[in-house]
């Protein structure tokens, strides 16, 4: 089912391209602003976020007041509270008492509010962007000879999957853990399975595997570069951190200086969830009842070099403390390496009106912008760099695009919060 498209408008004031939960609750948000028009091009045929990951069970790690609008609207009618309303589950969900969406109902929610919009258009790639400098607009033309003029775009086209540099032009059926499901059954048919990551994802899908090795019967690893299966530190004063002060202190930092915490400040959205990494031990120590079960958990290791013959997949590791290489042999290899952003190629004839950091990522405003007005192009979920973990975080998603909004308007539609914090970040 594709969203209702709304009537022509040229120019709108802005296109949206890509529609994941940030671009989504933007389109939300926009909706019922007269003065503003605005359309959004997804290339997928409909809403889909991270379905290769619907482990039973799977939730997200912030509340359900991370939803699409909550946050800069609590009256909407796109709210998470609605859906459930509207779904006829309100009640269940307050029974249930736990404040954390599954992952397949948020994305049923998503699905839910796009169906209910009138700027959506799926099934609609977006192929090159130009910039009429007589007419000051952006062009942005699609993959079926469409085209749409727009003042500003907001881009949205998210992070796709990662595969470490050793697996460059591997061969054999290893997969990234976004394709996890569609592959599980014949994942689960190898003699052995090598998971490689740290991260939520990784726990997910190791907790998966645990409960079914003695039922298959195959060896399972999991290896990670951490030094250990680290938790998402959740306590409240480090939750601050996503703030309108902690990204007014963290954008004013120099540049190197920001590239240093954000990688000191992985642990901070890109742990493991608390009670799944005692949910992993506890499977492991009843399993291990009935003696000992062939797995193996390793730390402090890089993969270096990978190779594939004959069905079998050879890894060799650097135990980075030791300094010393491993290998480990395996039919299966998920990787659980995270997700990176790049740069869309439709970008390429606009390149010279973007800004770029010394280290080649987009040099992004504090306002969202990255384009040379500073008021133009605006960047979602791909500036740890610039604003730090409030870039990925579901639960500033409302608050940046309230930004973007009051940028997109010239005044302030949504209230944009300015201190929350009970501590000060500079001195």
């Amino acid at each position: 089912m594709t969203a209702r498209p709304e009537a022509p408008t040229d120019p709108y004031d802005f296109v949206g391209i890509g529609l994941g939960p940030f671009n989504l609750g933007l389109a939300c948000l926009t909706e019922p602003i007269a003065e503003l028009s605005g359309l959004f091009l997804e290339s997928k045929p409909d809403f889909a976020w991270h379905s290769g990951m619907f482990l039973d069970g799977a939730h997200l790690q912030t509340p359900f007041m991370s939803d699409l609008v909550t946050l800069a609207d609590p009256t909407s009618p796109y709210s998470f509270l609605n859906y459930l309303k509207e779904k006829g589950r309100l009640y269940s969900f307050y029974i249930r008492e736990n404040f954390y969406p599954l992952r397949v109902e948020y994305d049923d929610y998503c699905r839910w509010a796009a169906h209910r919009l009138r700027s959506v258009r799926f099934g609609t790639t977006v192929t090159e962007v130009t910039y009429d400098e007589a007419d000051e607009v952006y062009t942005v033309r699609t993959h079926t000879g469409g085209t749409y003029r727009a003042r500003r775009l907001v881009l949205g086209t998210g992070t796709p999957p990662h595969l470490p540099a050793a697996c460059a032009g591997l061969g054999g059926d290893f997969l990234h853990n976004s394709r996890y499901l569609e592959n599980r059954s014949a994942l689960m048919r190898k003699k052995s399975i090598t998971l490689v990551g740290s991260g939520q994802s990784a726990a997910e899908i190791y907790l998966d595997l645990l409960g079914e090795i003695d039922v298959h019967g195959y060896r399972l690893n999991w290896v990670t570069r951490s030094p250990r299966f680290f938790p998402l530190e959740y306590t409240k004063l480090t939750l601050e951190m996503t703030s309108p002060e902690y990204i007014d202190y963290y954008h004013a930092l120099p540049e190197d200086t920001r590239y240093r915490l954000a990688e000191q400040h992985k642990g901070l959205f890109k742990g493991i969830d608390g009670d799944l990494i005692n949910e992993i031990f506890d499977l492991l120590y009843r399993k291990n009842l009935a003696g000992p079960v062939p797995t193996r958990l390793l730390t402090n290791s890089s993969l270096n070099h990978a190779t594939y013959e004959d069905g079998v997949y050879t890894l060799t590791f650097r135990q980075e403390e030791q300094g010393k290489d491993f290998q480990l042999r395996s039919e299966g290899l998920v990787l659980a390496t995270g997700y990176r952003y790049t740069e869309p190629e439709f970008l390429a004839p606009i390149r010279h009106r973007l800004r770029y950091d010394s280290h080649g990522n987009h040099d992004i405003g504090r306002n969202y912008a990255i384009d040379v007005t500073g008021r133009g192009v605006f960047l979602q979920n791909a500036g740890v760099h610039a604003h730090s973990i409030t870039s990925p975080d579901l639960g500033m998603g409302a608050y940046r695009n309230s930004c973007i909004i009051r940028e997109l308007l010239g005044r302030e539609y949504y209230p944009v919060e300015k201190t929350i914090a009970f501590q000060e970040f500079s001195v």
